[in-house]
């Protein structure tokens, strides 16, 4: 359709126009005065190190404090005594150190087992925890509550069945700390949590 300049539709139609680019000029000033959303960044969970299990602290403490706390070993590595063991029969669980040549604690393994030393009136299991509460016999899950996500999950096993390995390392703590948290666990079947079977703190890595 063409229109007439005198035509009373043409007279309209200029003002409509320049009405039409007026809104969309101020639309566009507005979307560039917008200021940009900045994406947050996704938080972190704090990371957790471990210093100590059964009340021990590997690179610090010594077997005499192991003694003072649990009497006399169990049992002597044949080599110069470089390892000692705790047994608490009833539950089958025992409780492990690696010594250096100055009797200073270097690795410590709290391990449940199918056999056991001493007798039942020795029983220490309040105490072989870490220091953040972890035990032989919880599940699983508890391990990842405790301290996050393990460094690295690999499979295990031992005396034919098969396991799970977690790997925490805790350099990035510090060269003061216990370097290595390894935590053995059965694996979760039917929908059933695994359990943990063994846990080593030890003052240098493994």
């Amino acid at each position: 359709m063409r229109f007439n300049r005198n035509d009373s539709l043409w007279c309209g139609y200029r003002p409509l126009k320049k009405a039409a680019l007026g809104l969309m000029l101020i639309t566009a000033l507005a979307s560039a005065q917008t200021p940009k959303s900045i994406p947050k960044k996704t938080a972190q969970p704090p990371r957790t190190n471990e210093l100590t299990l059964a009340g021990l602290r590997p690179g610090r403490d010594t077997v005499t404090r192991a003694i003072a706390l649990y009497n006399e070993p169990n049992s002597k590595s044949e080599k110069g005594e470089s390892g000692v063991t705790w047994g608490a029969t009833c539950q089958k669980q025992t409780l492990s150190l690696d010594l250096d040549s100055l009797k200073k604690i270097q690795v410590i393994r709290a391990i449940e087992t199918e056999w056991a030393l001493g007798d039942c009136k020795r029983t220490f299991l309040g105490s072989w925890s870490t220091g953040h509460g972890l035990r032989v016999g919880d599940p699983s899950p508890r391990v990842r509550q405790l301290y996050g996500e393990p460094d690295s999950k690999s499979p295990s096993s031992r005396g034919g069945q098969q396991l799970e390995l977690w790997y925490y390392a805790f350099d990035w703590a510090g060269a003061d700390v216990p370097q290595v948290m390894e935590v053995l666990c059965t694996k979760e079947k039917d929908r059933v949590p695994g359990r943990v079977i063994e846990i080593t703190l030890a003052a240098p890595s493994l």
